[in-house]
């Protein structure tokens, strides 16, 4: 059965709600109505929502501190701001503290309904395949269009059980638990899932490991033993690191190619049932180059490449991650802890994270630990985290442009402010990006927006 999508509208504005209510009744989207912060946080206590439409000022908060609070209640849903104040400051602060997107309130509804239908699209498209009591408990969820892409490229994949997958990104942002989760929804129930450290695995045993031995076979092989490939079965072998795989690269490609393998001091082959994945923090094409992996087997596992972002360029995702981590460990340890503070919103908002996912998690563990039961306050954060802390937005080196009034709309302000800091930054968009204030994909999506991308270019080439 097809789940309905719904939207959960706030804005103190009565007459303008039910406008929007009506519209979105007539196009077949489900909503419920509020006009007030505080009705807000309870719906979202109670309810789930697959989009929240925001309105900037309301009778008893501001929509801006509302953001992170209704998104750490409903980590799935998505949020628009709308406002009738038409200024880039506002706009980038709700993109910073995790919305989507901003639109200007205007009589006519067709922007916002044209908003909602995209979204209901996209949801569409992703639907079963964000699982948050799966994903979440290991680190990969969020709402950033970056993650977002990951897990659906894993949901497609999951359709095709014996290609070959090879998971990049840097150390802790999660290819592990993006193995484990495709592991799940595409493997048999309860089949094995086997990993294989390329890192401490030893030359001389290597092919033993990976392939199994026969009794006798060498000195040492005192009965017969699988390896990893056949353990797994119907399952998955993850080949963690395969960058640092050494002399049996050219064995491994052989069995890719063939689906087949024989145990040492046999001439039996074996079949591959299992899916085969591997992961890397190294660059592969530069290893082929250096002539230290093989370029045949570097094709043979890039059939289907997934590159997961550092949370750096997930910024929408660190408050989510963090409730989520704080929930966790407070049920594991059993120490109560309440919502997280503003400042410490703000500074873990502000942080680097240069161990990515795994750094926020033992981040949040700690801070679970030292609270001792009471609310988690700055103190309870690493020093090198308050330290390299950020100032925020409205305090932030901006990037200086002429407001020219009867020509300039919002629109054309902030193609400027993109095209300054791309110059500023010389044309490295994960650096223009940060001096904006927004993530890098937030950037391309602007870009495209504005037209400045080039033609039939796709995000992968704006790498």
């Amino acid at each position: 059965m097809k789940e309905s999508f719904s939207v959960l509208v706030v804005d103190d504005e009565e007459l303008y709600a039910q406008a929007i209510g009506s519209e979105l009744e007539r196009a077949g989207v489900a909503s419920d109505l509020c006009y007030s912060g505080h009705d807000a946080l309870a719906r979202v206590e109670t309810g789930r929502y697959d989009l929240i439409l925001l309105d900037h000022r309301l009778p008893d908060d501001d929509g801006l501190r509302l953001i992170p609070l209704l998104l750490a209640r409903q980590p799935n849903a998505s949020l628009i701001m709308m406002t009738a104040y038409d200024t880039i400051p506002n706009a980038v602060a709700a993109i910073r503290k995790g919305a989507d997107d901003y639109l200007v309130k205007e009589s006519n509804l067709e922007s916002i309904l044209g908003r909602v239908l995209a979204l209901r699209r996209r949801k569409e498209l992703y639907r079963g395949a964000e699982r948050p009591s799966e994903l979440g408990r290991e680190g990969l969820l969020g709402r950033s269009a970056a993650i977002l892409e990951v897990i659906g490229q894993l949901q497609r994949i999951s359709r095709s059980p014996d290609t070959t997958v090879l998971l990049t990104g840097e150390t802790g942002v999660g290819k592990g638990v993006a193995a484990r989760h495709l592991h799940r929804i595409s493997r048999p129930e309860g089949k094995p899932f086997v990993i294989v450290d390329c890192v401490s695995l030893p030359a001389n045993l290597a092919e033993s490991l990976l392939f199994g031995h026969e009794k006798g076979s060498f000195t040492g092989a005192e009965q017969a033993r699988a390896g990893a490939f056949e353990e797994a079965g119907d399952g998955t072998v993850l080949l963690d690191e395969i960058g640092d795989m050494g002399e049996i690269q050219g064995k491994l490609l052989r069995v890719l190619e063939s689906r087949s393998f024989v145990r040492v001091g046999s001439v039996k082959e074996l079949p591959l049932k299992a899916r085969v994945v591997a992961s890397t923090n190294q660059d592969l094409e530069e290893l082929v180059k250096s002539g230290r992996f093989r370029h045949d087997l570097f094709q043979r596992l890039c059939v289907f490449p997934i590159h997961i972002p550092p949370l750096r360029e997930r910024v929408e995702d660190i408050l989510i991650l963090a409730e989520h981590f704080r929930e966790f460990y407070s049920q594991k340890l059993s120490i109560e802890t309440g919502t997280l503070s503003e400042e410490v919103r703000a500074a873990l908002s502000a942080y680097a994270y240069p161990g990515n996912v795994r750094e926020l998690k033992n981040i949040l563990e700690r801070a679970v630990i030292m609270s001792e039961g009471g609310r988690i306050e700055l103190r309870h954060l690493p020093e090198r985290m308050l330290q390299g802390e950020r100032p925020p937005a409205s305090m932030a080196p901006g990037i200086p442009f002429e407001f020219l009034p009867g020509v300039d709309t919002m629109q054309s302000l902030e193609k400027r402010m993109i095209q300054e800091a791309l110059v500023r930054a010389n044309h490295v968009k994960a650096e223009a990006a940060r001096l904006l204030g927004i993530s890098r994909y937030q950037l391309l999506r602007r870009m495209e927006r504005h037209g400045l991308l080039p033609s039939g270019s796709s995000e992968k080439d704006q790498e």
